[in-house]
Formats: C-alpha cells, sequence, structure tokens
C-alpha cells in the first residue's frame, strides 16, 4: 500500500509540473507571438527602420556580452545541460533572448522565432528543478518538456513539438518516462495559446497527385537538393560566426557591423522580402514558382544576420528556405508547386535539425495526412544527405546517418 500511495503521489507530482510548465510556456509564447507580430507589422509601415538595425545589434550585443554569461550559446546551452548537468539553465536567459529577438525583427533582421520560445520554455522549466528538488535523470524529463511546450504553443503543432523534443534528444539517452510528459506538456502548452487567442500562421492544403512508380526519383531529388540546402544553411551561420569573431574582437561589436552591412545590402537592392520571418513569401511559393536564387538568398541572408550574433530562431527561416526552394523546382519537377513548397517546408527543417520523424509529423500536421509519403520520404532524404553539421552544434547525432555515413566513407560523421 505504501509504494501504491509513493507512485500515485509521483504520478500527481509529474502531473502538477508539466501542466504549470505547459501553461507557463504557451503564456510566454503568446506575449512573445503577439509582441512579434507588433513589432512585424510596425516594421513593415517604417521601413526606414532598417537603417537603425546597427544600433539594434549594439545593443543586443552588449546585453549579451555583459549580462549574457551562462545563455549566449542559446538552444545548445540546453542540449548541453541535457548531455552534461552542470546547473540550472539562469532565468535571465528567457527576458534577454525575447528582447534579442524582438530587437532583430523591429529593425528588420532576417531570423526566426523557435529558438526563442524554446530557450524561454526551457529557462521557465528548469526553475522547477530546484522547487521540486528534482534528481538528475527527472531534471532531463523537464528538459525535454521544456522544449516540447515551446515548440508546440510557438508553431500551433502539439504533435510535432512533442516529437521533435524526443528526437532531438533521443541520441543523448532520453528516458521512456518522458514521453508521456513531454505530450502532455505540448497540449496543453499548445491551448494555452488557442486560449489567449493568438492566431498561427496557417498555410495553404497542397494538391496531392496519385503517387506512382515514376514520380519516386522526383521525391527523391527534391530531398537530395532540400538536403543540401539545410547543409549549406548550418555550415554558413557557422561560417559568419567565425570571421566575425575573426574581424571583430570586440563582441557588441559583431551585430553593430552585421546590421551595418545588412542595411546598406538591403537599401541598394530594395529585397525587403528577405526581412523578419518571410512569412508572405513563405505563403506565395504555395502557389507561386519562386525565382531560382530566393532561397540561396534568405540563406545567405539569415545565417550572415545570426552569425554576427543577432537573436532569433532559425526554423522559421528554414521553413521559407525550403518553401522557396520546392516552389522553384516546380519549374521542371512535374508535381505540384503547392506540394512542392510543402515539401521543401519540411525536409529543409528535417535536414537542420537531424529530426525527419518530426518534421513528417509536422508536415502531416500542416497540410494534412495525405500528403504523408511525400513528406516522409523527402524528410528522411534530406535527414540522410545534409552531413553532421546542423543548426545546433551540441547535439547528438548518431543512429541510422552515422551508420551509413561510416559504411560509405569508413568516416566518422564528424570528419566529413
Amino acid at each position: 500500500m505504501k509504494s501504491i500511495f509513493q507512485y500515485i503521489l509521483l504520478i500527481l507530482k509529474w502531473l502538477l509540473i508539466c501542466i504549470l510548465v505547459a501553461i507557463l510556456a504557451g503564456a510566454s509564447s503568446s506575449v512573445f507571438l503577439f509582441t512579434l507580430q507588433w513589432a512585424t507589422d510596425f516594421r513593415s509601415d517604417h521601413l526606414w527602420l532598417i537603417f537603425l538595425l546597427p544600433i539594434g545589434g549594439l545593443l543586443i550585443g552588449y546585453l549579451y556580452h555583459y549580462y549574457g554569461n551562462g545563455v549566449s550559446k542559446g538552444n545548445n546551452v540546453i542540449l548541453e545541460e541535457y548531455e552534461n548537468p552542470y546547473k540550472t539553465i539562469p532565468l535571465k536567459m528567457a527576458p534577454m533572448v525575447y528582447i534579442g529577438t524582438i530587437l532583430t525583427h523591429f529593425f528588420g533582421g532576417s531570423a526566426g522565432r523557435e529558438g526563442t520560445a524554446v530557450q524561454m520554455s526551457t529557462a521557465i522549466a528548469d526553475q522547477f528543478t530546484g522547487v521540486f528538488k528534482l534528481a538528475a535523470q527527472e531534471r532531463k524529463i523537464i528538459l525535454i518538456i521544456g522544449i516540447s511546450g515551446g515548440f508546440a504553443s510557438v508553431f500551433g503543432t502539439p504533435l510535432t513539438g512533442a516529437v521533435f523534443a524526443l528526437e532531438l534528444l533521443y541520441f543523448s539517452r532520453i528516458s521512456w518516462k518522458s514521453i508521456i510528459p513531454s505530450f502532455l506538456t505540448a497540449y496543453v502548452a499548445y491551448y494555452t495559446v488557442e486560449f489567449f487567442q493568438i492566431t498561427h500562421t496557417h498555410y495553404p492544403k497542397p494538391y496531392i497527385p496519385e503517387l506512382h512508380l515514376q514520380i519516386i526519383p522526383w521525391i527523391l531529388f527534391v530531398g537530395i537538393l532540400c538536403g543540401l540546402s539545410a547543409r549549406m544553411f548550418s555550415t554558413g551561420v557557422h561560417f559568419f560566426s567565425v570571421k566575425a569573431k575573426e574581424f571583430v574582437s570586440f563582441p557588441p561589436l559583431r551585430p553593430f557591423f552585421g546590421g551595418l552591412i545588412f542595411a546598406v545590402i538591403i537599401y541598394f537592392t530594395g529585397a525587403t522580402q528577405y526581412l523578419g520571418l518571410g512569412i508572405p513569401t513563405i505563403l506565395e511559393s504555395f502557389t507561386v514558382a519562386q525565382e531560382g536564387d530566393v532561397f540561396l538568398i534568405k540563406i545567405i541572408a539569415t545565417a550572415f544576420i545570426l552569425g554576427t550574433g543577432f537573436k532569433g530562431g532559425e526554423v522559421t527561416p528554414l521553413f521559407f528556405i525550403g518553401a522557396a526552394l520546392g516552389s522553384a523546382l516546380s519549374i521542371f519537377v512535374p508535381l505540384p508547386v503547392s506540394l512542392l513548397a510543402a515539401m521543401g517546408f519540411v525536409a529543409v527543417f528535417s535536414g537542420a535539425t537531424h529530426t525527419p520523424l518530426a518534421c513528417t509529423i509536422m508536415g502531416i500536421e500542416l497540410f494534412g495526412i495525405e500528403c504523408g509519403i511525400y513528406v516522409g520520404i523527402a524528410c528522411f532524404v534530406a535527414y540522410f544527405f545534409s552531413g553532421y553539421l546542423g543548426i545546433y552544434e551540441s547535439q547528438v547525432v548518431k543512429g541510422p546517418k552515422h551508420v551509413v555515413y561510416h559504411f560509405l566513407t569508413h568516416r566518422n560523421l564528424k570528419n566529413l
């Protein structure tokens, strides 16, 4: 009877933790999404704000240089703490990444939003480690539900959020006990955002042709290009980060000069579609074939902004890159432009995060189960062709990709 009572208390404890984390994750994402929409709308109506991007970069640089100890590595802090627990993630990560991301978008930097929501949610969640005096293994569950709650609430995809958190950390030895808390947190966080009446972006449902043998090579071809694009993006962020440190020794000045260069280029080219999230271009990609260089420019723009020290996520820009790439391929690939955009949308994301299962589920959640076989093949092919480097440098990458690459090259992924 005593053990049964303790088991019931354990269930009630985790039920309470999951609900608290989920509500706080959903509430913080609601505030973030509302503010982000306001910042985006205001900037769109006042495009001259792009000239203040260097000042915004300087503010972000100083903020993280003087107050960002322990949180400046963003999502990698979460992954490192999961793999090698050291200390509770500072709560200051939440307001700092929130301010940094809003400033980036307000002045027109090309960035995303997923990283912000995940960092806010996980930083808040990790505070319960001390409150409930959790053991090291229990703390790993806290980090997982922090990721799932943040991802599910910011994109409105609860099933994807739950699976993404598990798949992202799978090869860092997740416990099966994490599965139910991850799903519970994701769904409660999602419905919390719904309660606050914050709307997510709704994407067009693609036309799905009948699948036959002649189409399979084209799906594989699209998946390969998406994987290579993901690899290009991840390599680009790393490249610009290294070069920024090489040419500018004082950290706060890196986003200042990065913002200055970016603003000057936008002024002379008028390429305002690459500012911020780029949602209008993503939506347009489902109906209009994009130019072949649109996805390449977005890769460079976002890699440069994030590499020089601005804040924000990478996922929405990856959606942009994938949708624009798929849309451009419709010129010669015999598949509907809407389907190609949907495939690219999730496949590039899959390659950059090494999470093909979560991205397949996202494709089904956003575009309908009818496209499942198309997005599934594209996501897994992109996963295999994206190489070792992803957007999260601290992510442990093992499993099928590691086995295949080692068999083909007799080298480890890191040595490719």
